[in-house]
């Protein structure tokens, strides 16, 4: 495969002032190896991927000079031609997308636009057999067996409201002002993803060999930010999807944001209490664990945790094409009862808001 077949006009442009600014922190060896990588040499290109990698290990995240970030960037496309040259499109892939997770702002534009080249190289590489495999068939789930791996009391005593055609008014008086969980079950079917991601086979084409956390445009096409997210007056934080196999625990915990959690695909068992009863959960006494609660619900020490006896929680299990709102400070445990694909979306208070 020619080298050409990844473009990088920005860095071709940029090259010479990245490289000026490297060699007056005096980076000198990145410099002559990223000159012998542009001429192809693959060792090299590793070299001075190694280079700028142990840079960005060199201290705090904030304290890293963002010359080296570019520079990882840099190297990355190099190392990327080399294996693409080699015909290895896993390893191509693999080492631009932590070009993406860890270079810099700079060259960001080359990385994506040689990721996507390489994914149409791949695709029109794969000859589908004319099956349709799914990740999730609705007709495998037993309720009977799903019960007896969900924590003690589950199910059997306040269910989360659930709403249909809940207007943006019932919403915000009802559930966000009333800091209120509520189960909203009629507002997903327009989104593309509600036909696609249950493809094992668009989920391969689209996604397959890519490294987490990178956001995958395609994918983020294929999802649509619900209106009550704009209820209130506040700002969008993030957007997440989560996927993983039937079986995965996402422990007790709260988020400092509100937060809709879309099921997409599968189903999802999850519990909730309210802020009001933090102390009784025990949050973690470090700093970077305090939203994080020390009872662990599957298997729950009395002894340790007295005031965790007998609370009251609402719980349910998220069906998918079902959206759930999770008010800010609720603690959640998520247990997922079959491979499930799920989004977040964490939007905050207007500023000045409590």
């Amino acid at each position: 495969m020619a080298e050409d077949r990844i473009p990088t006009p920005v860095m071709d442009r940029e090259r010479v002032g990245i490289l000026s600014q490297i060699t007056e922190e005096g980076g000198y060896a990145f410099v002559r190896m990223d000159t012998a990588a542009r001429g192809g040499d693959a060792r090299a290109a590793e070299a001075a991927r190694e280079m700028a990698w142990e840079q960005l290990h060199s201290g705090p995240w904030h304290s890293v000079l963002p010359v080296w970030r570019d520079a990882y960037s840099m190297a990355c496309l190099h190392v990327a031609r080399c294996h693409l040259a080699d015909g290895d499109v896993a390893e191509t892939l693999k080492v631009l997308d932590m070009g993406l997770i860890m270079g810099g702002a700079l060259l960001r534009s080359d990385l994506e636009c040689a990721i996507d080249r390489v994914m149409e190289m791949r695709g029109k590489g794969e000859n589908g057999d004319g099956s349709c495999r799914v990740l999730y068939c609705s007709a495998d789930f037993n309720i009977d067996e799903v019960s007896k791996v969900l924590p003690v009391k589950s199910l059997c005593s306040k269910l989360v409201a659930k709403r249909t055609g809940l207007s943006l008014e019932g919403f915000l008086c009802d559930y966000f002002l009333a800091g209120s969980p509520v189960i909203i079950s009629d507002s997903m079917s327009h989104w593309p993803a509600r036909s696609k991601w249950n493809s094992l086979d668009y989920l391969n084409r689209i996604a397959g060999g890519r490294t987490v956390p990178v956001e995958i445009k395609e994918l983020r096409k294929d999802v649509l930010v619900p209106d009550y997210c704009f209820v209130g007056g506040g700002e969008l934080r993030s957007i997440n999807a989560w996927f993983g196999p039937a079986g995965t625990v996402t422990p007790l915990h709260h988020d400092p944001h509100h937060n809709i959690l879309a099921q997409v695909v599968g189903k999802k068992y999850i519990r909730l209490y309210p802020a009001s009863l933090s102390e009784e959960l025990y949050p973690h006494s470090e700093t970077m664990l305090c939203n994080s609660s020390q009872v662990d619900l599957d298997n729950i020490d009395y002894e340790a945790f007295p005031k965790a006896r007998d609370l009251e929680f609402v719980d349910c299990i998220l069906d998918e094409g079902e959206m759930l709102y999770i008010p800010p400070k609720w603690w959640h445990y998520v247990r997922s009862l079959t491979t499930s694909l799920s989004v977040s979306f964490w939007w905050s208070n207007p500023e000045g808001s409590p």
